[in-house]
């Protein structure tokens, strides 16, 4: 498998906005997802100004953006904001708050008001079929999975990636995500099983460009990458 034979959307996650500028000038992303812990990585100083610039560069694809406050009222206010930013912006709102509260209420209110959502930080099946119960028939939404994250806890993602498509399939106009992608084998993974995105780091879409190389070849690739640091490293083995 190449990069032309994927279905999934490619999107590309991070904060930093000539990083983003350059994936959209790449070719391979399809939209772009970002997120408070992302944003303090990459040194935003004013959230507003920098997604309005956001906006501005990437006019004609997807675009997710978080609330960050810690409460329903405000994370309301903050969402009508955020959605006034452009017609392709998603606001992306946690599935809890930090004191475990299921955010579906503040959920099923947004979407009532056609404000399109990525709800984010989803871990569990159960935690999908609330999010998707919640959204209003009509709008369109995105589900997302943080299948690394989850894996690195010791749990095998992928059953509930199984339910997260199926779920998000019995209403029309929901996507379903995969996030806090680790490697480009989690693209694949994403493909087969029918997710309709998956969000990535730029250290992983750069490497796509290496989909469908033989296993040899990989070898090959390796050998030669340590020839030419042994050669700049001048040094010698044997007196």
């Amino acid at each position: 498998m190449t990069f032309k034979d994927l279905k999934v959307a490619v999107y590309a996650d991070g904060a930093d906005i000539e990083g983003m500028k350059a994936m959209y000038a790449s070719g391979y992303v399809k939209g772009f997802t970002t997120n408070p812990s992302l944003m303090k990585k990459a040194g935003v100083k004013d959230y507003v100004s920098f997604a309005k610039d956001v906006v501005k560069a990437i006019p004609d694809l997807p675009l997710s953006f978080e609330v960050f406050s810690d409460d329903f009222d405000t994370m309301e206010k903050e969402a009508k904001v955020i959605a006034a930013l452009g017609k392709n912006v998603f606001v992306k709102i946690p599935i809890m708050l930090t004191d475990m509260t299921s955010t579906a209420p503040l959920i099923k209110k947004l979407s009532a008001q056609g404000i399109q959502l990525n709800v984010t930080a989803i871990f569990t099946s159960e935690q999908v079929q609330e999010a998707v119960d919640a959204f209003a028939p009509g709008t369109k939404n995105i589900v997302s999975v943080f299948a690394g994250r989850l894996a690195d806890t010791g749990n095998d993602p992928i059953p509930v990636i199984k339910d997260t498509v199926r779920i998000c399939k019995s209403k029309p106009g929901t996507m379903s995500l995969w996030a806090s992608t680790r490697e480009v084998y989690n693209v694949m993974q994403a493909d087969e099983l029918g997710c309709d995105i998956i969000t990535t780091p730029n250290s992983v879409i750069e490497k796509l460009g290496g989909m469908g190389k033989s296993p040899i070849q990989g070898s090959q690739d390796t050998v030669l990458t340590f020839a030419k640091d042994i050669k700049s490293l001048g040094f010698s083995i044997l007196s």
